[in-house]
């Protein structure tokens, strides 16, 4: 067939069509949120602040909100502001129990295990930390990748840039090929922008459009699109 306008056109469908990679958000996604861990997590982050910058135990959660909003993550407004170390910092934060708080999910692995397509993790967390979780939900064997806070820095989830630079880690071209599950509504509301199939995982109000909603990660088969799913 002649490579004409519409032939191009019908072949640009089917490419959007073509999904063949899975980016996965990690904390209160692959886990939920009623195990503490990103609770306990907060409670570093706010230890860190109070002691490495000296700030009082009541300007703490205003200084931190407020960081969080305008930087996407609080280590990137601690590093924009005040120059704290990003390793210090993830360091400090994530030295949290994991193994004891998170348990083997056999499920989940074998939902995993049973997608055609490609499993990437894509975290403002540090690799480190992440294969923690992964190990602890059992999981090792299910991701090809992890992309981390320190492979897209200067930049961290929501930010486009951040999304356009895990593309590209990848190994990919457009996002159009890729699906995004997360339980954080702003970081799927600029992959839906973006291109992304998206999913939201937990009961969190969507900011904009998402293509599908499930309460637990272990509904995310259900939702994906046709094909996904490997042959008995």
């Amino acid at each position: 067939m002649p490579d004409t306008f519409k032939t191009r056109g019908i072949r640009f469908i089917l490419e959007r069509m073509s999904y063949n990679t899975i980016f996965f958000d990690l904390d209160d996604t692959l886990y939920p949120p009623t195990t503490g861990l990103w609770d306990l997590i907060g409670e570093r982050i706010d230890l860190f602040i109070q002691t490495k910058l000296e700030v009082p135990p009541e300007e703490t959660i205003p200084l931190r909100t407020r960081l969080f909003e305008t930087y996407g993550t609080t280590l990137r407004g601690l590093e924009n502001e005040f120059g704290i170390d990003q390793e210090e910092y993830l360091s400090f934060v994530h030295d949290v129990p994991v193994d004891q708080i998170l348990k083997p999910d056999p499920h989940l692995r074998t939902l995993l295990l049973s997608v055609a397509y490609r499993k990437i993790i894509f975290t403002n967390a540090d690799r480190f930390y992440a294969r923690r979780v992964i190990h602890a939900l059992g999981l090792d064997d299910c991701f090809s990748q992890i992309i981390d806070i320190l492979d897209i820095s200067p930049d961290c989830k929501p930010q486009n840039t951040a999304f356009q630079t895990a593309v590209s880690l990848a190994g990919l071209i457009s996002p159009e090929n890729i699906i995004l599950i997360d339980d954080t509504p702003r970081n799927l509301e600029t992959a839906s922008l973006m291109g992304f199939f998206t999913i939201l995982v937990g009961n969190k109000t969507p900011l904009g459009r998402v293509d599908h909603q499930i309460p637990v990660i272990h509904d995310f088969p259900q939702v994906l699109p046709n094909g996904s799913l490997r042959n008995p």
